[in-house]
Order: C-alpha cells, then sequence, then structure tokens
C-alpha cells in the first residue's frame, strides 16, 4: 500500500500538524520536566509551544504565499530531555531558552554568527544530536524488557504501521500508549488541571545555564531544523523567508520562554507535507495548508493539560518507549550525517559517545563537552594528516604509498 496520495492543502495542513505534534509532544514534556518544570510548568511549555508555532506560521505563510511551516524543536527537547537536572532549576532554563531565542535573531541580523554557526562541521553537529538521541533511542528496548505487557502495545502498533504509512506508525504507537493509560486507569500523578493555562516563571540568567542549554539547543536547532527546511522548501520550488523566519522563531522563543517554551524553528521533516504535491496539484495554492496547519496548532493548544495529565498518569516505561520510537527515524538521520565523511568520522563518534555518557563537568552537560571534544580531536586528526602529508616527498604526495600514480578528479562537465 502507496504512502504517497494527492489530498488538498486543507486536509494536508490538518495532517501535518496532527502528525507533526502527536509524533513529539512526548518528547517535548520528557524534556521540560528534565530540566525542573513540574506538570503545571509542562502543561504551560506545551500550550506555549502550541500558539507561538501557530502565530509565527500564520505569519510568514500569509505574507509570503509560501508553505512556511514551523514547529517546536524536537532535537531540542531532546536534548533537554538527556539532561539530568540543571543548576538552579527549571528559572535557569527558561532564561537559556530565552537566550536561544536572542541567538536566532542575531544570526538573523549579524551574519558574522552564521557563518560561525555554518563553520561547525556538520559530522559534529550531527553526532553531537545522535549522542543525545541514543539513550532516549534505548528505552522501547529497556521499557519492553521491564514491562511487556504495558509496552507490548505500543512497539505492536509502530510496527504494524511502519511498513503501510511511516508517517502514521508513531501516532499509532502513540495512540496505543493512551489506550494503555485508560485501561489500566493511569497511576497515582497528579496532573495539571485539563483546562489549559500558561504559567509565568521568573527567569534566572546564569553562565552555566548559558552554556549547558542555551549554546547546544541552539546548535542542533539551527542545524537540524533550521538548515534542512531551506533545503526542503528549495527542492519543491519555493524560497524560504530565511532572515525574517529566524526574527520570527527567534522573538517567537523569546517571549515563549518565560512561560516554558523551550524553541520553535522552520520544520524539517513535515515541511514537505505542507510544500510537496500531497498538498495539491497547483503548487500556488499549497500555503493554504500551511495556514490550515496553524490554526489546527492553535486549536489543539486546547489539549494541552489533558495530554500533559495523560503522560504523567501512564505507566512507567510506556511514555518513554513512544518518545523513543518517534526519535528513531532522527537518530537514523543523525548517525548517515555524522559518519558520511571518511576523515571525520572519529571525531564524530567521539562526540556522539560524549553526548550519550550524559556526564556533567563543572556545572555543564554533556552536549557541551561533547561538541568541544570533537573539534578538538577534529584539529588534532586534520593537523596530524596535514603534517604528514609535508613529511612527504612531492612524488610520494601523488603516488601514495602504493607508488601507482593518483590521478585527480575532473572539476569540469
Amino acid at each position: 500500500m502507496s504512502d504517497r496520495s494527492h489530498h488538498g492543502p486543507v486536509t494536508a495542513g490538518v495532517v501535518t500538524a496532527v502528525v507533526g505534534s502527536s509524533s513529539s509532544f512526548v518528547v517535548v514534556l520528557a524534556g521540560l520536566t528534565a530540566v525542573g518544570a513540574s506538570p503545571a510548568q509542562a502543561a504551560s511549555g506545551l500550550l506555549t509551544l502550541f500558539v507561538t508555532q501557530g502565530l509565527a506560521m500564520l505569519w510568514l505563510s500569509v505574507r509570503h504565499r509560501s508553505p512556511v511551516v514551523v514547529a517546536w524543536s524536537t532535537p531540542g527537547a531532546a536534548l533537554l530531555a538527556s539532561m539530568s537536572g540543571v543548576a538552579g532549576g527549571w528559572s535557569t532554563a527558561v532564561a537559556a531558552f530565552g537566550v536561544t531565542g536572542l541567538l536566532i535573531v542575531l544570526t538573523a541580523v549579524i551574519p558574522r554568527l552564521g557563518d560561525l554557526v555554518a563553520a561547525i562541521p556538520a559530522s559534529l553537529a550531527q553526532g553531537m544530536l545522535a549522542g543525545v538521541l541514543l539513550p532516549l533511542c534505548l528505552a522501547p528496548v529497556t521499557a519492553l524488557a521491564s514491562a511487556p505487557l504495558a509496552v507490548g502495545p505500543v512497539v505492536l502498533a509502530w510496527l504494524l504501521l511502519l511498513p503501510v504509512s511511516r508517517r502514521w506508525a508513531v501516532p499509532a504507537a502513540l495512540g496505543a500508549a493512551l489506550v494503555v493509560v485508560l485501561v489500566t486507569g493511569g497511576g497515582a500523578v497528579a496532573g495539571p488541571d485539563l483546562v489549559p493555562a500558561l504559567t509565568w516563571t521568573v527567569p534566572h540568567l546564569t553562565v552555566e545555564g548559558v552554556v549547558a542549554i542555551s549554546v547546544p539547543l541552539y546548535v542542533v536547532t539551527m542545524a537540524s531544523q533550521n538548515v534542512p527546511d531551506v533545503a526542503v522548501l528549495t527542492a519543491h520550488g519555493y524560497r524560504t523567508p530565511w532572515r525574517e523566519s529566524l526574527i520570527v522563531t527567534g522573538l517567537g522563543t523569546t517571549l515563549g520562554a518565560p512561560t516554558g517554551g523551550h524553541a520553535i524553528n522552520l520544520a524539517a521533516i513535515s515541511a514537505a507535507l505542507a510544500a510537496g504535491p500531497d498538498a495539491g496539484p497547483d503548487p500556488r495554492r499549497r500555503w493554504i495548508a500551511a495556514v490550515t496547519a496553524a490554526v489546527t496548532m492553535l486549536t489543539l493548544g486546547a489539549a494541552s493539560g489533558a495530554l500533559t495529565t495523560l503522560v504523567q498518569a501512564a505507566p512507567d516505561g510506556v511514555m518513554q518507549a513512544a518518545a523513543g520510537l518517534a526519535l528513531l527515524g532522527a537518530l537514523a538521520g543523525s548517525l548517515l550525517a555524522a559518519l558520511s565523511d571518511p576523515l571525520e568520522r572519529e571525531a564524530a563518534v567521539v562526540t556522539m559517545l560524549v553526548a550519550a555518557s550524559g556526564v556533567v563537568v563543572l556545572g555543564v552537560g554533556a552536549a557541551f563537552w561533547a561538541l568541544a571534544a570533537g573539534l578538538v580531536l577534529r584539529c588534532v586528526m586534520r593537523r596530524a594528516r596535514s603534517h604528514g602529508l609535508a613529511a612527504m616527498s612531492p612524488e610520494r604526495r601523488v603516488t601514495g604509498r602504493s607508488g601507482i600514480e593518483k590521478r585527480p578528479a575532473p572539476h569540469g562537465p
């Protein structure tokens, strides 16, 4: 059975919003909780993300008549979920979210900052992301072994849908998880009110929070979300309003930080749903899909309290398994990108391992140290290769160790 079909822009917009949010809201709640949010604060953060991304998407898509899709940073939420708290607690985390938004705005205003981000090797950025995702993607395995009756239906639903429709496999697993919660009667954890409400937190800015959260959150959001979106829209014949999109999403992130929103950005995977043929045969009308997705996101925000309550009430391992399944595709993509260059593999693997270790040094989490370790090893390896090449005679540089001449590849057609 094919996973592709042609829909009108309205239907495609609803699918974009439902699939995008249902596949990752568990990851968002896990990330916010990991850095100190209470259930009420996590629900407020989820509501904030629904609202800020919906408003940003409305502005960009209507203004430019282009299917510009905005989403919350799922890799960023995974990064937060990999942390075991942050020095200073939740108030420090929300301050760091705000700084992340300012960095995104500055990227649009100061081209040199964008050049600095571009200078970070993609292999290391993706290696850091892979290390962050790896422990989370192990959750379905460990949870299934420890609680097979509760987690089994979640994994089975995903397994049955995956060959038929990759798009709906993760929502199906989430649906199975919610059924498990209802059947088991939930846990004893009290969730927030079902009516969503915003909870304000006074930000507390610290150097540790900026280094541990803001910098890696900014890097993974730019490298894994904003930059790929440009490629997706370009492939479908659209031009991304790059600077304006960064300003809008950066301001949305900063304004939403005190109520718990960690980061919004240009969408990557879900952008293809609104920009591709599924959104209708006429490319000039596909911007309606983004508008519909925005309205759907704003509507789904009303369920943020109920969703948080269900996650809080789930038996141990059930929602963690659903979150891990949702991140498998991102893990596969980051591993492929990290290891694609043979000359960068050692540095990329070291970056991944340090990120996966979860170590905290001087109050700073593993993601920062992973990037630092990868950059150091990359510099050492490049210098060693450079010195080794300089030490060769001109003849050996051309022929190599085998003595067979290696001709450079032609540069022209």
